[in-house]
């Protein structure tokens, strides 16, 4: 009997990294031994952002997200006992890739690794952080070249490291439909490659395009998104061929990994989401032309909170059934020439062709974020829409809601609790580091990453020696500001009402009465304070207040408090809207509150959204937080009608 051969499997990942770097290795190491075959790292706020964990802006945020990196210690903590050599690893990192790629590098290097042959990714996708997740620093242009920095550095030092992830995932969860995600994501490589060209020998740039990678998002209509993915293929090859005449094949291949949907998972009836990932896993599984080079699940309990250990190999063993236990790996494509799927795939194809011609029509991707970040906020309140109508449904959210309490949540409510001491441990950490250094040495790194900065040459030589030399990431970050200035990206909600205002007569009527009582339009004001730049609840429910005639004033993410209750007395609303997702709810909640009371204004409101657990919850309500939402309450409408009897004259005045 002839054994069958097997394709080999494709790379197993859970994205990771919680609390302090040494606790973050210790899980690292653990899930390397169960089986694990390659790294996701993940890095807190701070981190992300380019801040320092001793900085007040990253008061709350260290270590909730991710792990916080602020020096080569930190680094070196994170990987010890892991050797680089041997390891890909993914480092989901954007504002401040440059930076942690060249500490990633002096660690190897400590290791007596060749960093030639190191192999990973770092995410530096700065573009899609203005239209979903927010973590960018400067604004598009030198953010691009900071990418394309990371690029020309990796294909003459790097060669098997992928310098950038073109990372569409993040466009799903913010609401883009199959076709935008498609075509916002190519348009994103293509700018990228645009201004590559002329920084590497044209002889080296199609092996250079080789190295562009993509990080996808696969959701629960997994046929759809099955045949997005062989779109994806096809139209990458396309404008490789076409665009830019890359004549080998393995240059043109669209190499993406994948972590499935999280947007999908619910709070509600949480154990219904471990079917959720697993079919969503199939869409980027199934197709063997169109198959992911890596795969990471989330855990089955992260609209709960953090996962535990014990959440994240549950997802991992997920992998492993599907690659090992079942016959996928033993065939060929099984949709070649299959008649439904090649005329959904063209029909995406077309969809996605029609878009990239109106953001080429633009100048590209740069010249285009406005205009891309309309589109998805519209999107995604299509999508809420869909699902409140129950047009959409979401088995346990608006059908099949009642059934048996869930064992999985029951004692330490089925999530990991970050330790409240970890954020002074790690600031005790980083003082020690900054006084012991040597601060001429420092001194002189910053002034030559300044200079490389100012004159445009590339940053990563310089950032490699201020690795070695001690700068911390705050400092980085900082010299990048002084050079190019700050951002802040558009927030995507119109002041105008949009057309959705269909079943919205009677909060509508309900708005116009108690704005006459109050003698002025009810206003609402939407606050997202902290690190956190996860906006698309914040999004939606300003829109909505928006479309049910509230006055708004949402000025988008990254708010200090005390830039959130400024805008309070000065615009004076009648009921303030706080969101944050990373966990850093009770620390910030009771700055603005109190921040407020120094005011005069602490008889105004405060409701609050985010990943709450019903413990927290009862807190903020005890801090005097009117009303607390989370991921349950999904009907928007609700919230409105809230926030209008919040409003009320009398209300205020009881």
């Amino acid at each position: 009997m002839t054994e069958v051969q097997k394709d080999k499997p494709w790379l197993f990942r859970t994205y990771a990294g919680h609390s302090t770097a040494k606790a973050s290795n210790a899980l690292y190491r653990s899930n390397l031994d169960r089986g694990q075959t390659g790294l996701s790292v993940a890095f807190d706020l701070p981190t992300q952002t380019g801040y320092d964990s001793d900085d007040p802006r990253a008061k709350g945020e260290v270590g909730k997200v991710g792990v916080p990196v602020c020096h080569l210690g930190d680094m070196r903590a994170l990987f010890e006992g892991i050797p680089l050599e041997r390891m890909n690893t993914s480092m989901t990192i954007n504002a401040t890739a440059p930076w942690l790629l060249a500490l990633y590098i002096a660690v190897a290097e400590e290791q007596g690794a060749a960093v030639s042959a190191l192999q990973g990714t770092v995410q530096n996708d700065i573009i899609k952080e203005y239209l979903s997740r927010g973590t960018y620093i400067c604004p598009p242009k030198p953010s691009l070249r900071m990418i394309t920095d990371v690029a020309a550095f990796t294909a003459e030092h790097l060669p098997k490291w992928n310098p950038m992830n073109v990372c569409s995932y993040h466009l799903q969860e913010a609401g883009a439909t199959p076709e935008q995600e498609l075509a916002f994501a190519l348009a994103t490589a293509v700018a990228v490659l645009d201004d590559l060209k002329g920084r590497v020998d044209p002889a080296a740039f199609p092996a250079m395009a080789g190295r562009i990678s993509f990080f996808v998002n696969a959701g629960i209509r997994f046929v759809t998104e099955m045949c997005k993915m062989r779109a994806f293929t096809e139209l990458w090859d396309e404008i490789c061929r076409e665009r830019y005449g890359i004549e080998e094949e393995k240059f043109r291949r669209f190499r993406y990994g994948v972590q499935v949907n999280s947007l999908g998972l619910t709070e509600q009836q949480p154990e219904n989401n471990v079917y959720r990932i697993l079919l969503e896993m199939l869409a980027v599984t199934l197709s063997k032309n169109a198959r992911a080079r890596a795969v990471q699940l989330p855990a089955w309990n992260e609209a709960l909170g953090l996962p535990r250990p014990w959440d994240q190999q549950w997802s991992l063993r997920m992998q492993q059934i599907m690659a090992y236990e079942t016959d996928l790996l033993e065939y060929g494509d099984l949709f070649d020439g299959n008649p439904v799927v090649a005329a959904k795939v063209e029909a995406l194809k077309t969809g996605a062709r029609e878009e990239l011609a109106t953001l080429d029509g633009m100048g590209g991707a740069i010249a285009a974020i406005d205009y891309m970040k309309a589109r998805l906020v519209e999107a995604n309140a299509e999508r809420i829409a869909r699902i409140e109508r129950g047009e959409t449904v979401v088995v346990g959210v608006n059908r099949w809601e009642k059934g048996e309490a869930s064992p999985l949540i029951a004692g330490d409510g089925g999530i990991m609790v970050v330790d409240p001491g970890v954020e002074a441990d790690q600031v005790a950490r980083l003082q020690e580091w900054k006084s012991s250094r040597d601060a001429e040495a420092v001194a002189a790194a910053l002034a030559a990453l300044r200079a490389a900065a100012t004159a445009g040459e590339n940053i990563m030589p310089a950032s490699l020696a201020a690795a070695k030399a001690g700068v911390t990431t705050g400092e980085w970050a900082g010299v990048m500001r002084t050079v190019h200035g700050e951002y802040r990206g558009p927030t995507g909600v119109a002041r105008a009402p949009s057309n959705r205002t269909e079943g919205l007569e009677e909060i509508r009527e309900a708005v116009d009465a108690v704005s006459r009582k109050l003698g002025r339009r009810l206003s609402f004001l939407m606050g997202k304070p902290g690190l956190d730049g996860h906006s698309n609840g914040a999004e939606q429910i300003a829109a909505r207040a928006r479309d049910c005639g509230m006055e708004i004033n949402y000025e988008g993410i990254r708010l200090t408090p005390a830039e959130i209750v400024a805008a309070a007395a000065e615009k004076r609303p009648h009921v303030v809207g706080l969101s944050i997702l990373s966990g850093s709810h009770l620390p910030l909640i009771a700055d603005v509150l109190e921040a407020m009371r120094s005011e005069g204004i602490g008889d105004i409101p405060v409701v609050v959204g985010g990943i709450i657990p019903e413990e927290d919850a009862a807190r903020l309500r005890k801090m005097g937080v009117a009303r607390v939402y989370t991921p349950k309450d999904f009907e928007l409408n609700r919230i409105m009608a809230d926030i209008v009897v919040l409003a009320e004259p009398k209300a205020a005045a009881a």
